[in-house]
Order: C-alpha cells, then sequence, then structure tokens
C-alpha cells in the first residue's frame, strides 16, 4: 500500500499507530490514531481508536484528555474493560478518587482474576481512606484555629500562633478547602487590618496557600477582598509586609495565567469564565500605584516588578502583544512619572534606591514587546511628549524631572533615550547643570552625562565636549557624591576601545589611576551604597584592560566589598557586578580573526585589534583562583536569588558566563558545588538569554561528569538538570558541548530508573541516537555510552526490539571497530539488551555476515572489558536459541570459550565463570559433550 493510501485507510493507520505505540514512540501513534478517527465512519473502530488513544495521553501524561478519550470509547461500549481500567487510571491521577474507585471496582468485577485491577482497587481504597481521615482531622484543627483567631480576648502570642499554623494548614490541599469553604477569606480580610505586622505577614501567605495553582479560588479571592485592599498592603511602609503582598500578587497572576492555557480551569475542574477581566483590573491597580504619593518606595518597587514579570510575552512566538499595548496605552506616562522623580525633590513619589533602575527595565521590557514601526513610534512620541512637557515648563525642578526621565530611558529603550535627548537644547542643559553648585543638581546632571556616553551616537560628542568638563569635577568637587559620579564617566570614555589594547583613549597608566581610585572608594564603607555601587559601576568598564583585572583580583580587600555588595540590598549594582566577573574571568565571546584576514589587513594599514599579554589563559586561570578564594561563588549565588527587575537576561547571562569560566578546571568543581554553585546554575539554564541557557547548561554538565550528581543536586533537583543538558544536544551547539552533554546524561542514566524516564520524557533518546553516527570518534563513543545506560528502560528495549530498523545492526557493527572506547559501549549495550530481551539474539546473525568474526573478537581481545562483554553477548545467545549454540560451537568460538574457561593468568575469574556457563548450556543442548564423557567414551573405544 503506497503512503496516499495508507494516509486514507483508518485500519492501516490503526495498525501503523499499534506499531508505533509498542515502539515507544506516543506522539507517532498519537498522530495516527487521530488521523485514523477523522476517517472512521463506524462506531464500533472509533471506540477502539479512542481507547488506544487514551494509552497515548497516559504515557505522555495529559489525563484529562486520556480520560475524555476513554469515555468517549466507553459511550459506545461500556463493557470495554480496557477503555474503562484507562480511565480509572486517568481518574487517579486527576485526583478524581471516588471515580477512579468506581471504574476500577468495575474492571475487578468484569475480570475477577486481573493482577492488575485488583492492584488498582487495593491502591485506591487505600487513598480514600488516608484522604478521609485527613479531612476530618484538618475540618478540626481549621475550626481551632479560626475560634482562636476570632477569641478578642485570646493573649496575641496564641492568636499568633494560631495564624501561623493557619499557614501550614492552607499548604495542604485538604486544609486550604476547608480554609476556603469555611468562610476563610472574610476572616484573613480581619486580618490584614491588624497593626500586628505578624498576623498581617500570616494572613498573607494564608492567601498564597489557597491561590497557589488555584484559579477558581483565586478568581473568588480577588473579586472578595478586591485589589484596593492588596494593594494598599503592598503599599505600606513595613518592608516584610510589603514583599509578601506582592508574592501573593505573583501567585495571583501566575494562577490565573496559567488557568488560561489549560482546558479544564482549577483542580477543582470548575468550568470558568475568562479571568481576563481579573487580569486587567490587577494591572490598572498596579499601574495606579506608580505615581501615587502614599504608596511606600518598596510598595512601588514591587508594583514595577509585576508589570515587568507578568505584562511582556514570555515568546516573541506568541503573536498577541495587546496587553502590552494595553499598559503602554493605559500606563505609559505613570510609569514616567516614577522615572522622572528626582528623590530629594519635594514633589514625586517615594523612591528606593533600586526605583529608577527597576522603572528602565520595565521600559525597555515594554519597548522590545512591541512588534511594528506604528507601534514603537507611538511609544517614542508618548515619552517625547512626556519629557518636552517638563523640559519647557518654568522651573529648574521641571527640567531636572526631564533629564533624569532621559536618564532611565537611556537606561532602557535606549533608542528612545538617544531620540529624547536629541531634543533642542537638552545637551546643553545636561553641561551646564554640571557646573551648578546645587549637588542635587550636578548629580542628575553627571548622571546623564554617563548614560549618555555610553551609546554610539552620543560618546564622541561626549569625548570631545565632556572629558574636561568630568575630569574638572573629579579633581575640584567637594562632594564624594559627584566625584564618584565623574570617575565613572571617565572610566566609562576611558574603555571605549574595549578588550583592544591598541585601542586606548587616555594616556597610558591613566586607567590604572582611576581604578585605583574606585577600589579605594569601593572599600570605604562610609561612603553610602550608592557611592560605592558607582565605583563598581568603574570598573565594570576599566576592566577591559587587562593591567585593571590583574590589580583588581591582587586587591583582596576591594573583592571582598563588591561580593558583599552584591548580596547587599542595592540591585542596582548587580549588572556592574556581572559586568567586571566578565571581565576579570574572561568569559566574554572573542573571534579570533583569521591569520590570513589579519595579515591582509596589516598590507592595507587597517586597524587590527591586539589582545593583552595580560589575557593570556596562564593569567586568566591565576585570576579565576584568586576570585575563589575571595568567596565569589557565594555573591553570585546571592545574585541569582534576588527578586528583582535590576537581574536582567543579561545581568543573568553574564552571571551564567562566569560561572562557566570557574567550572572550567576540574579542581574547582568542588568549591562551587559546595558553595551553592550548582543550585543556582538551574535557574540560569532556564530564565535567562538563548546564550546564557547555553553557557549554564554547559556548567551543569561540567559539574555533573565530575561530581557525584546526587550530591551536587541532591533531593528533586537532580530532576532539573535533565532538560538544559538535553537542550545542549543541539546543532547550534559546539561539538564540545555535545559531547559534554552526553557525558552528564550517562551519569545521570546509571543513576535511577526515574532519571531514565525522565531523560526519555525530554525525547532526548532520537538525538542521542542521531549523535551515535557523528563523525567525532569522542562524539559517537559517549552518545554509545549514554545509549548503554538508557538501554535499562524497557521504552528503549522496545525501539530495538521493533523491525524495520539498523539500531541493532549499528551496535554489532559498533562492536567491531577499532576504537576502544566505542567497542566497549557498544559491546555493553549489546550485552545488556540480549540480557534483557532475548528474541534480540536471533536476530543478530542477520545484520552483518561478519557477526561472528565480530563476536570472536571480542572474546580474543587483549582488554578485559571487551573480553567479558563478548562472553556475555554469546551466553546470552545460547540460553537465547539452540540454534544459535550450535553456530557459535561450529566456529572457533568453542575453542576460545575452552580457553576462557580455564582461566589462569590474565582472565579474571568473572570472564572464566561465564564461558564454563557457555559450554554449560551448550552440553545441556547436547551440541558437545563434557569433558568426562568425552574420557568415558575414548575408555570404550575397541
Amino acid at each position: 500500500m503506497s503512503g496516499n493510501e495508507k494516509d486514507k485507510d483508518p485500519a492501516a493507520l490503526k495498525e501503523e499507530g499499534n506499531t508505533l505505540f509498542k515502539a515507544g514512540d506516543m506522539q507517532g501513534a498519537l498522530c495516527c490514531y487521530t488521523k485514523a478517527l477523522k476517517l472512521s465512519d463506524r462506531q464500533a473502530d472509533s471506540a477502539v481508536l479512542y481507547r488506544n488513544r487514551s494509552a497515548c495521553y497516559l504515557k505522555l501524561e495529559e489525563y484529562s484528555k486520556a480520560e475524555a478519550d476513554a469515555s468517549k470509547a466507553l459511550d459506545t461500549d461500556p463493557g470495554d474493560v480496557k477503555a474503562r481500567f484507562r480511565r480509572a487510571q486517568a481518574f487517579q491521577k486527576l485526583g478524581r478518587l471516588d471515580q477512579a474507585f468506581l471504574d476500577a471496582q468495575r474492571c475487578a468485577q468484569l475480570e475477577p482474576k486481573n493482577k492488575a485491577f485488583q492492584d488498582l482497587l487495593r491502591q485506591l481504597g487505600a487513598h480514600i481512606q488516608q484522604k478521609s481521615l485527613q479531612q476530618n482531622s484538618t475540618d478540626a484543627r481549621v475550626q481551632q484555629m479560626f475560634s482562636l483567631l476570632l477569641d478578642g480576648s485570646a493573649n496575641d502570642s496564641d492568636r499568633q500562633k494560631a495564624a501561623q499554623n493557619l499557614v501550614v494548614l492552607s499548604r495542604e490541599d485538604a486544609g486550604a478547602e476547608q480554609i476556603f469553604r469555611n468562610d476563610g477569606v472574610k476572616l484573613i480580610q480581619r486580618l490584614l487590618q491588624s497593626k500586628q505586622e505578624d498576623v498581617v505577614l500570616s494572613a498573607l501567605r494564608t492567601l498564597v496557600g489557597l491561590c497557589t495553582g488555584h484559579q477558581s479560588r483565586t478568581m473568588a479571592i480577588v473579586n472578595e477582598l478586591g485589589m484596593e485592599q492588596l494593594c494598599a498592603v503592598m503599599g505600606a511602609g513595613a518592608s516584610a509586609v510589603s514583599l509578601a503582598a506582592c508574592h501573593l500578587l505573583q501567585v495571583m497572576f501566575e494562577a490565573l495565567t496559567e488557568g488560561m492555557k489549560r482546558e479544564i480551569r482549577g483542580k477543582d475542574e470548575a468550568i470558568l469564565p475568562e479571568p481576563s477581566k481579573e487580569l486587567r483590573s490587577m494591572l490598572r491597580h498596579l499601574l495606579e500605584m506608580m505615581p501615587a504619593s502614599n504608596v511606600s518606595g518598596v510598595g512601588r518597587d514591587g508594583a514595577i516588578n509585576l508589570l515587568v514579570k507578568q505584562v511582556p510575552r514570555k515568546s516573541l512566538k506568541n503573536p498577541d502583544n495587546s496587553l502590552t499595548l494595553w499598559v503602554i496605552d493605559q500606563g505609559l506616562k505613570k510609569i514616567l512619572e516614577v522615572a522622572g522623580t528626582v528623590a530629594e525633590l519635594s514633589e514625586g513619589p517615594p523612591l528606593t534606591d533600586n526605583s529608577h533602575m527597576s522603572c528602565s527595565v520595565l521600559l525597555s521590557k515594554l519597548y522590545d514587546d512591541l512588534k511594528s514601526d506604528k507601534e514603537r513610534e507611538n511609544f517614542n512620541k508618548l515619552c517625547e511628549e512626556y519629557v518636552q512637557a517638563n523640559f519647557s515648563r518654568s522651573g529648574l525642578d521641571a527640567k531636572l524631572r526631564a533629564i533624569q526621565t532621559v536618564s532611565v530611558l537611556l537606561q532602557g529603550p535606549s533608542d528612545v533615550g538617544n531620540r529624547t535627548l536629541e531634543m533642542s537644547g537638552m545637551i546643553d542643559a545636561v553641561i551646564s547643570l554640571c557646573a551648578s553648585k546645587d549637588v542635587i543638581h550636578q548629580q542628575v546632571a553627571v548622571e546623564a552625562l554617563i548614560h549618555a556616553a555610553g551609546k554610539a551616537k552620543r560618546a564622541s560628542f561626549i569625548t570631545a565636549n565632556g572629558v574636561a568638563l568630568l575630569k574638572d569635577l573629579y579633581k575640584k568637587s567637594e562632594n564624594d557624591r559627584i566625584r564618584v559620579r565623574a570617575l565613572v564617566g571617565l572610566c566609562k570614555l576611558g574603555s571605549a576601545g574595549g578588550t583592544d589594547f591598541s585601542m586606548k583613549q587616555f594616556a597610558e597608566g591613566s586607567t590604572l589611576k582611576l581604578a585605583k581610585q574606585c577600589r579605594k572608594w569601593l572599600c570605604n564603607e562610609s561612603l553610602p551604597p550608592t557611592s560605592r555601587r558607582w565605583s563598581v559601576e568603574g570598573l565594570a568598564y576599566l576592566t577591559f584592560d587587562a593591567d585593571v583585572k590583574e590589580d583588581l583580583v591582587q586587591d583582596k580587600n576591594a573583592l571582598l566589598a563588591m561580593c558583599e555588595l552584591a548580596k547587599s540590598e542595592d540591585k542596582t549594582v548587580l549588572f556592574a557586578v556581572g559586568s567586571t566577573l566578565v571581565n576579570c574571568t574572561n568569559s566574554y565571546d572573542v573571534e579570533k580573526p583569521d591569520p590570513q584576514m589579519v595579515e591582509l589587513a596589516k598590507y592595507a594599514k587597517q586597524h587590527v585589534p591586539e589582545e593583552h599579554p595580560k589575557d593570556a589563559p596562564s593569567y586568566v586561570e591565576k585570576r579565576l583562583v584568586k576570585l575563589l578564594e575571595a568567596g565569589v561563588v557565594s555573591a553570585l549565588v546571592c545574585m541569582v536569588k534576588q527578586e528583582s527587575p535590576a537581574l536582567t537576561e543579561a545581568c543573568r547571562e553574564c552571571i551564567a558566563r562566569v560561572f562557566l569560566a570557574l567550572v572550567e578546571r576540574q579542581e574547582d568543581r568542588g568549591t562551587v558545588v559546595a558553595q551553592g554553585g550548582g543550585k543556582a546554575l538551574i535557574p540560569l539554564a532556564s530564565d535567562n538569554t538563548d546564550i546564557g541557557k547555553i553557557k549554564a547548561a554547559q556548567a551543569l554538565a561540567k559539574i555533573t561528569i565530575t561530581s557525584n550528581p546526587e550530591i551536587a543536586f541532591p533531593g528533586e533537583r537532580i530532576y532539573e538538570t535533565v532538560r538544559p543538558l538535553v537542550s545542549l544536544l543541539s546543532l547550534e551547539c559546539t561539538l564540545l558541548q555535545n559531547f559534554e552533554a552526553l557525558m552528564a546524561l550517562t551519569n545521570l542514566a546509571g543513576i535511577s530508573e526515574r532519571l531514565r524516564q525522565k531523560i526519555i520524557k525530554e525525547k532526548a533518546v532520537p538525538k542521542i541516537e542521531g549523535y551515535m553516527f557523528e563523525e567525532h570518534d569522542l562524539v559517537r563513543a559517549s552518545a554509545t555510552e549514554c545509549m548503554c545506560n538508557l538501554v535499562l528502560s524497557t521504552e528503549v528495549q522496545q525501539l530495538y526490539l521493533a523491525t524495520g530498523n539498523d539500531r541493532l545492526k549499528l551496535l554489532v557493527l559498533y562492536s567491531g571497530e577499532e576504537d576502544e572506547r566505542l567497542r566497549k559501549a557498544a559491546a555493553g549495550t549489546l550485552a545488556m539488551l540480549t540480557a534483557e530481551q532475548p528474541e534480540l539474539c536471533a536476530r543478530i546473525p542477520g545484520t552483518t555476515t561478519h557477526w561472528l568474526e565480530i563476536v570472536q573478537a571480542l572474546l580474543l581481545s587483549e582488554i578485559t572489558d571487551l573480553r567479558h562483554r563478548g562472553v556475555v553477548i554469546v551466553q546470552n545467545m545460547m540460553q537465547a536459541e539452540k540454534g544459535l549454540a550450535e553456530t557459535l560451537m561450529e566456529s572457533e568460538a568453542l575453542e576460545i570459550l575452552s580457553v576462557l574457561a580455564k582461566g589462569g593468568e590474565g582472565t579474571p575469574e568473572a570472564v572464566s565463570k561465564v564461558a564454563q556457563n557457555c559450554l554449560d548450556k551448550a552440553v545441556e543442548y547436547g551440541v558437545i559433550q563434557s569433558r568426562e564423557g568425552s574420557e568415558k567414551s575414548k575408555g570404550t573405544e575397541p
């Protein structure tokens, strides 16, 4: 039957689906059954297809779909015991135990002797009994907590304890449901109005428990409490309360948005209206918090953080950016009001040291989420209108607001910032205010000048006009806040040549002097944290120079001060620290030019970049050791934990690059793991730029190869390493990254069946099989080693059992290759497969005419491991079929096995024992005579 005919025949599609299912290709089988269902016109055939597709969905862990298909099969044939059993399994996974029990009970009635049905019935009975006991216990505990909290005569300590116990209860499904059903939300509403911070915190944490992963409860709570109250709590002065409220709103957003992605929303599977109304209401209230003077700085930062996380699209593949457009339309000017606020002036909302940086990140995220020139032009227009409205107003305060807004835009969407900077009179105003005698005016202007200097369009203009001004401020100002900012401006301009040793802006030694002053201010604890942060900013630019890198790593006090600053509450320092460490570790990407092109460039008198002698690998290695001694790993771990918009994807990429550099040497990996580096790398491998994800995944691979993964990634964390490692099995990655990923996956696959299942679920097997054909010897061998561990799983064994492929042939041929590592891996895989699936033994002679020579070569190998694998393969083949035993015994294998069975020097006992087992099996079949029998027959000869 041709391919086109098969696609039109439901019976053929069903058979193809069955074959794919047996081979472990669930997606392929699912596709075949779905096509067949569209073509099938007989109810009975459709019922079987629904039943089969239900089995696929069960394997793929899509339990709602599995239940739906099983139910459709039962609608046609209520006596279909397989469909009923599959529905029972789906109900169990969905937590609908009562329905699962009824289906399992019916299955057991129809087939009383079926062990699988009886086992499921017992299992469900035990779960239902346990849940009932738990429910009764929870009811009593919830009522007890409520009574204490509502009792006005109870002492404060008892009420606080009751509030904390309520938090614990809310984290259990049964407890959360009881709190919610017993009017717990109204009680929590009263607790939120308490004057005691501990009680308010407990109320917020209880709400987190109620909302986590549950859309229906979240919608009810949002409507009952109202966003006004939640935003008021977040905008309160207490930092801990504000952060807890911010976390609650984040959980609410996640519950609502995740619910929208699922077909059936909420754990209780209630059919609910779309939560878009609640989402828009929440976002509107967050935008209204921006300019509100009664909202604390911490609360405002929390609102900005939530907008950063919730508004832009998670993936640019999603075409719908309507939420971003709505926020720009409704709230861009409110965000710009925060951006333009100068904290020391009387007007404007309260800010923290992180507010402006958070604002620039939000503006950048919104701008990057726009799809067309028209949308970007509208964004530019709104920003220009706001800046122009302030700049054209009379009074210096308004002009300062305009300049501050430009400064924030330059840190965020720099294209927009450049356009506002080019507005008539803006640059002149900035430069003139730098000379102001008012420190606040000077500070705003100098910061704007610094941010403008980083943009290519303005750097040359400012180099020509601003250097003298910055030098003057640095030398003559009596205020360290101004001096440190002027210094950073000079650092920024002095680093314009990047890592190119031949392109230096300032005289020899100037950058070293600037760096020395930066380190001095960095170590000066009497300076405010913002000033010390600016000194790190200066080092981030100056450490392009290898001499500066060397001086910095030799200054232990400066390194310790920088690490402590990275752990502080000032989140704006994160990128500066990350950039400085990337420069010190040389973990940036450098494309080495073609030597022929370099010669041509020299001949044409073109500029050729030069590497600094102190950027040689030997210097970099010493710098890495110094950084590890200074405790840089613990600083990086703290940076990853920061819940702040300042921890941008670019910042995460810097951290991932530094981690990769730190684990380059095998002897340093233990130190990195011991200080929490392994744990920190996991989120970096999933939430990062594309390059950052690869760098973090490669660092994970290096750790997994040389460390015990169960120690490096304890508990559930080890399973989180699989996806990043599988992501390295891509053509976009280098062969080294492919190789390291395969080595790491080999280690994981050898630990447990659960890990092997995780690797299979991440669709790694086809990729690993692809690398088994790679030309590079090490990559090919490592892929085969990984497969050797994966064949312990039944699903992978089924792939080899499936007919119509050359998987088995490849292993047989690889067992005869010259590459020792590849031979060991292939022969080991063959030994395990033939032991687990004896029917494969009969197929080996059909793979190649040289199979016997390959097996004999393994038996004769001088390498003990290969000999051992060879005798195990022979033993498996002989145990599988008498015919195979006869073929082997008629060849030279008999003589070789006889020699191996005798043992002696050079033959391990394990090899001798298996060889003897082979001979014993041949005797049992009657293919050969035992030694005793042979001698006996000789004695009776005439």
